[in-house]
């Protein structure tokens, strides 16, 4: 969609270089910035002129920069014990777009987009995902990626504020994992998305929900629960389910404790559904 109000574009080479004023928008894939009018919008900062490296893999874990388009996300070849890379693929294959989208379409606006079916959330916050996050100032500051999601279509974001990256670290990535997702129809916005983890080390168990919530939750549990406590955590923590024409909320409330106890008993080496 043309964008008849923009009459600039700004292409910096680096982040402390931009004057940041209203109408101002920062431009990355633009998948939906161009999907709908934006009368409010004056001029769009490229974000690729900064010339930040996709992925980054060290010891640490993986670094992923907001533009890396989602096409490089899921051709990353992983470090052999990063046995929860699978993930990856899992959540990107569960976006509302065709494969062609994914060369055009980054990491960091499908999060900072915080729709509650956006799969690149589900997965940063499934493996334990930090956000950074650079105001005008550049000043730099560090959220969760659960914690950055406030609501539907919200998050802590301010005026200028710019996601540079979302680390996971490598001790989520060896985890063990678990994926489970329902869509109304195929190749649909997900009804319901729900990821379990497990640690080898300690037992650590985790559990993100999400799509069928406002936003992310992701639950702990310090060994892995048996299917009352793990029911009853989740009616305590979810008293409401979210509603669209994707789903109700009695069909999200029951696929959630329908996947969430698939997960626990695939993780805990029971019978898998």
């Amino acid at each position: 969609m043309d964008l008849n109000t923009i009459g600039e574009i700004a292409r910096p080479d680096a982040r402390d270089a931009i004057d940041w004023r209203e109408g101002d928008a920062w431009l990355a894939g633009g998948t939906w910035l161009f999907s709908e009018p934006q009368p409010h919008l004056r001029r769009l900062i490229d974000l690729q002129g900064l010339g930040w490296e996709p992925l980054t893999v060290s010891e640490r874990g993986l670094e992923i920069a907001a533009t890396c388009q989602i096409a490089k996300l899921v051709s990353l070849t992983a470090p052999p014990d990063w046995i929860a890379a699978p993930l990856i693929g899992e959540c990107c294959r569960a976006f509302l777009s065709s494969f062609k989208i994914w060369n055009t379409a980054t990491v960091g606006g499908n999060v900072c987009m915080s729709l509650p079916a956006g799969p690149m959330i589900s997965l940063t916050v499934a493996l334990e995902g930090v956000c950074r996050i650079m105001n005008r100032d550049a000043v730099e500051r560090r959220v969760t990626v659960e914690d950055f999601v406030t609501g539907n279509h919200k998050n802590v974001l301010q005026p200028g504020d710019l996601l540079r990256s979302i680390e996971l670290p490598a001790a989520a990535l060896r985890k063990r994992f678990c994926f489970r997702r329902v869509s109304l129809t195929h190749l649909g916005r997900s009804t319901a998305l729900l990821a379990g983890t497990l640690d080898a080390r300690d037992g650590v168990f985790m559990l993100t929900i999400s799509a069928s919530t406002e936003r992310p939750l992701r639950l702990k549990f310090p060994r892995l629960p048996d299917a009352d406590d793990l029911r009853t955590r989740i009616e305590r923590e979810i008293p409401q389910f979210f509603d669209d024409v994707h789903g109700t909320p009695e069909y999200r409330r029951h696929m959630t404790f329908y996947f969430a106890e698939e997960i626990r008993r695939e993780l805990s080496g029971g019978v898998q559904a």
